[in-house]
C-alpha cells in the first residue's frame, strides 16, 4: 500500500499489540532510518516514540510544518484556491473479498457526506461521539470526526476496543452518543449487562456496518438506555454511508431495513434529487434492472461516489457500468418509500441445484435458534447439487445441540434447497473477520472445506 499509493511520508506508532512496525520496517527496506528510501515515492519516515538512534521523531515533522506554514503566509493570495474535487484521501478498502484497493475520495465527497450524516443523525450542539474505529475507515473518520464537526462537537476515539472501557468513557466523557458495528455492539451490551451502565447524556446508539441479529435492538434499549437508535448503509466507495434510519422513525424500520436515502439539505446535489447517492438493483446475470421492490443486486451513482481506485484503472472500469453507476457488490432491495434492505454480498452467495440461496437468509433464522449466539452460513462444492450449504454456528452455551435440531429448525422454516447440508461448532475466535469485525468468508470456506474433507471425503456425510 505504501508504494501503490505513492506516499511520500509514513508517520507511524512503534507497535500497536504484538506488531512491531519497525520491525516490519526492517524488512521493507532494511537500515531504512539511516538510508534514503526505496519503497515507491516514500522518502520519509516519522515515529511518534521513537526507540533508535537517527528516526524522525513528530517534533521534526512540527518543524517542517511550522516552516511551511510560514511559508504559505509569505505567499498570501498567490497560492490558488484548493479544489473542491481534488482528492483528499485514499481509503483501502477491508472487503471480506480480494485484495485491499485504495477508494479516492475528495474534499467535496467528505464534507457533503460528514454534513448529511449529521443532518439525518440529528445531531444537537456539541455532540460527543464514543466510537473504537480506526481513522484510516469512513466510519471512524467521516461519520465520527468529520460529522460532529458541524455541530462544534467532540469525539472520544479508542485505540482499542475493550467492551468495559468502553462503557466507563461513556460515563466519564458524558457521551452523547456511541457508535459500533454489531460484532462490537454484541459485546458492549453483554458488558453493560454484567456491570450495568448508567448515563443520562447517552442520546444515540449508532450500531451499523453490517447484518444484526433481531434481540440486538432491545438489547440496546435494555442495557444502554439511548433514546435513539440508528443504523445505516454505506461502503468506503460511497465515502461513507448513503442510507439510514431516522431517530424519529418508526421502531420497526430497524428490523426491516438499513435505512432509506439520506437527505443532504444543502449538501444535497441537483442532480441527485437532494439526496447523496441514488440506488437500483438488477438482475445478476442479465444486468437487467429490476422493478421497484425486487431483489438484485445493488447499484449506485451519486455525487459521493468515488471516481475510482488509485492507479488501479482495470478494476475501476470493472467496477463501473457504461452509463456511470457503481456496482456495489451487495445483493438487496429498495422500497418504494426509499428504504434499503441489504440481503448478502454477491460473490457470498451460491447456487443450490440452480437455484440461488442467499446465506443471510439462513444465518437470520439460525440467529433466532436459543442455542445460536452467531452464525456465518457459506457454500461449499457438492457433486450432485453443486454447491450446498455450510452453517459455521458459535454456540451461545454448552452442550451444543445435535445439528439434526438445527436443521430441521431450518426446514420449517425454508424452502428445502436453503436448508444447510452441513453445521460445523465453532468457536468465535475460530470464524476470521475484517478489522470491522464482518466474517471473511472466503477464508472460512476454506477452513469448512478441510473439515469437511478430513472427515468425509465424499462430502456425503451427515452434517456434523
Amino acid at each position: 500500500m505504501l508504494a501503490q499509493s505513492d506516499s511520500v511520508a509514513l508517520i507511524t506508532m512503534t507497535r500497536f499489540r504484538d506488531r512491531d512496525y519497525l520491525a516490519d520496517l526492517d524488512q521493507l527496506v532494511p537500515n531504512w532510518e539511516h538510508r534514503p528510501f526505496g519503497l515507491g515515492k516514500l522518502r520519509r519516515v516519522f515515529v511518534m516514540a521513537p526507540t533508535r538512534p537517527g528516526v524522525s521523531t513528530l517534533d521534526d515533522l512540527r518543524t517542517i510544518g511550522a516552516a511551511n506554514a510560514e511559508a504559505t503566509r509569505a505567499e498570501g493570495n498567490a497560492r490558488s484556491h484548493p479544489d473542491p474535487h481534488a482528492v483528499s484521501d485514499i481509503l483501502y478498502t477491508s472487503g471480506t473479498t480480494g485484495g485491499p484497493k485504495g477508494v479516492m475520495l475528495t474534499h467535496d465527497m467528505v464534507l457533503r457526506t460528514a454534513y448529511a450524516s449529521a443532518l439525518t443523525r440529528a445531531f444537537e450542539d456539541g455532540r460527543r461521539i464514543l466510537f473504537a474505529a480506526p481513522m484510516y475507515h469512513a466510519h471512524g473518520y467521516v461519520e465520527c470526526l468529520m460529522a460532529c464537526l458541524f455541530v462544534g462537537g467532540a469525539i472520544i476515539p479508542q485505540a482499542r476496543f475493550d467492551a468495559e472501557a468502553m462503557l466507563v468513557a461513556a460515563e466519564r466523557h458524558q457521551a452523547n452518543e456511541i457508535g459500533g458495528v454489531p460484532t462490537l455492539t454484541i459485546q458492549l451490551l453483554q458488558a453493560a449487562c454484567q456491570r450495568g451502565f448508567d448515563s443520562a447524556h447517552l442520546t444515540q446508539v449508532f450500531n451499523t456496518g453490517g447484518f444484526n441479529t433481531p434481540a440486538i435492538w432491545q438489547d440496546i434499549r435494555e442495557y444502554l438506555r439511548p433514546r435513539e437508535i440508528v443504523t445505516a448503509y454505506g461502503m468506503t466507495e460511497t465515502t461513507a454511508s448513503t442510507t439510514c434510519t431516522l431517530p424519529e422513525g418508526p421502531p420497526e424500520r430497524l428490523l426491516t431495513s438499513n435505512g432509506c436515502l439520506k437527505h443532504a439539505g444543502v449538501a444535497g446535489a441537483d442532480q441527485a434529487d437532494g439526496v447523496l447517492a441514488r440506488y437500483k438493483s438488477i438482475d445478476p446475470e442479465t444486468g437487467a434492472e429490476l422493478p421497484c421492490g425486487e431483489s438484485g443486486e445493488l447499484l449506485v451513482r451519486g455525487p459521493i461516489v468515488t471516481r475510482g481506485y488509485y492507479n488501479k484503472p482495470e478494476e475501476t472500469r470493472a467496477a463501473f457500468t457504461p452509463d456511470g453507476w457503481l456496482h456495489t457488490g451487495d445483493l438487496g432491495r429498495i422500497d418504494a418509500q426509499g428504504y434499503l434492505t441489504l440481503l448478502g454480498r454477491l460473490k457470498e452467495s451460491f447456487r443450490c441445484g440452480g437455484e440461488m440461496v442467499l446465506p443471510r437468509e439462513i444465518e437470520e433464522v439460525l440467529e433466532t435458534h436459543p442455542a445460536v449466539a452467531a452464525a456465518v452460513v457459506i457454500g461449499v462444492p457438492d457433486a450432485l447439487m453443486g454447491e450446498v450449504g455450510c452453517a459455521c454456528v458459535v454456540p451461545r452455551s454448552s452442550p451444543t445441540p445435535a445439528a439434526a435440531e438445527l436443521l430441521s429448525f431450518c426446514h420449517a422454516r425454508l424452502a428445502r434447497f436453503k436448508v444447510p447440508k452441513f453445521v460445523l461448532w465453532m468457536r468465535e475466535e475460530e470464524i476470521p473477520r475484517t478489522v470491522t469485525g464482518r466474517p471473511r468468508k472466503a477464508p472460512l470456506a476454506a477452513i469448512a472445506r478441510e473439515r469437511l474433507a478430513l472427515s468425509n471425503p465424499d462430502s456425503g456425510g451427515p452434517a456434523r
